[in-house]
């Protein structure tokens, strides 16, 4: 089974636990999911399955949309409602500081992973040493916040829509947005509702997936219909032989260009398909070289 789904991940359990249930239903081992959602989150988790997994950085990469509940005045150590309660100001901040400290936190900056994360430091995850009472040393990631917009604010509690890029982490964001509003702040719940191209519109939840048994595999979406966003050629009968063999595509084996606008872009990637439409591999694509070179082959 080669492709994605979607899935309403419920509140309580981990992305692994979602993996693993998927696994059992699906019968088919090789899924990993494209982004991890806490315990505490619920949403769109979109898991890899079969030759899909080879492309699991492509889809990691892409802009997530959530609906974060803030709740000030209280801090945790994990920065959300779950973890142990470092200080309590007992206050709360006037709506107008909020607005502001969301117009400070819009943009792109580098951001400080939490220390209770999956991040790793050496050999272990940064949770392992956290849960030690160990230093844990992270390094600060680039990251790019191009929305971040209230949309509900009432006893001490915002309710704020985001949109980040990869690496983003919510519960770091409610933290620093605390500090800015001088009260503290953590995460209370947090509903992503976009992963890329896939919206809580074409998931499937928890209960429906083992219920359904491998019968969910009609929801995955297939190869053929992944990364739209990526510029495609259609390959020659001979284009399709070389890839299989990860020889380079010569102008002579690519039947067409399926996005010629993005091509004159240059872009770093190309989806490979045959001539049925199918989806045989990624190439790269180098500046003033016609040549296309398979990274990722899937046949």
């Amino acid at each position: 089974m080669d492709g994605v789904l979607v899935v309403d991940k419920p509140a309580g359990v981990t992305s692994h636990d979602v993996v693993a249930v998927a696994r059992r239903a699906l019968r088919e081992k090789r899924i990993g999911h494209t982004g991890t959602l806490d315990p505490l989150a619920t949403g769109v988790l979109a898991l890899a399955c079969g030759r899909a997994t080879r492309l699991v950085r492509f889809l990691s990469a892409a802009d997530k949309d959530y609906e974060a509940t803030i709740r000030f005045g209280v801090t945790t150590d994990s920065f959300d409602i779950s973890g142990t309660v470092v200080s309590r100001s007992g206050r709360a901040p006037a709506r107008e500081e909020v607005e502001r400290g969301l117009a400070a936190l819009r943009g792109e900056y580098d951001q400080m992973p939490p220390a209770y994360s999956a991040k790793r430091v050496g050999s272990e995850r940064a949770y392992t040493l956290a849960r030690r009472n160990e230093a844990v040393a992270l390094k600060a990631v680039p990251i790019n916040v191009s929305r971040a917009e209230l949309v509900a604010f009432s006893g001490g509690v915002a309710v704020v829509a985001l949109t980040g890029s990869a690496g983003f982490y919510v519960r770091t964001f409610a933290h620093t947005l605390g500090q800015l509003a001088g009260t503290g702040a953590c995460l209370e719940a947090l509903r992503r509702t976009r992963s890329g191209d896939y919206t809580l519109g074409s998931a499937l939840t928890l209960e429906d997936l083992v219920t359904q048994g491998d019968r969910a595999g009609r929801h995955v979406v297939p190869l053929d219909a992944l990364l739209p966003g990526i510029p495609a050629v259609r390959l020659t009968g001979e284009g399709r032989r070389r890839v299989t063999h990860g020889r380079e595509i010569e102008p002579s084996h690519v039947e067409a260009w399926v996005a010629t606008a993005a091509v004159e872009a240059g872009p770093a990637w190309v989806r490979l398909l045959d001539s049925t439409g199918c989806l045989v591999g990624l190439a790269t694509r180098r500046t003033a070289d016609p040549a296309l070179h398979p990274a990722i082959v899937l046949i």
